[in-house]
């Protein structure tokens, strides 16, 4: 198993847990809780890249499962 674990929340954020370190493209790392963090997937923060909320005002809508064996394909695999 992995020491890092990126939950898709329903509606929401990505949920980043265990030890990792988020960088911007020149490597300057963002300071975040050791308790993990969660990253923005709507686009309408006012912390990006980082969750403040703002998906619940905004509706934001995505459900996004994980395809299940044997199950109908993801829209994302197909």
């Amino acid at each position: 198993m992995a020491d890092v674990k990126i939950t898709v929340n329903p509606n929401g954020p990505f949920r980043v847990q265990g030890n990792v370190d988020l960088v911007d493209k020149e490597g300057n790392s963002f300071p975040h809780s050791e308790k993990g963090f969660s990253l923005c997937r709507c686009g309408h923060s006012n912390n990006k890249p980082f969750c403040d909320g703002s998906h619940g005002r905004a509706a934001f809508n995505a459900d996004t499962k994980a395809p299940v064996p044997g199950g109908p394909a993801s829209p994302s695999s197909s």
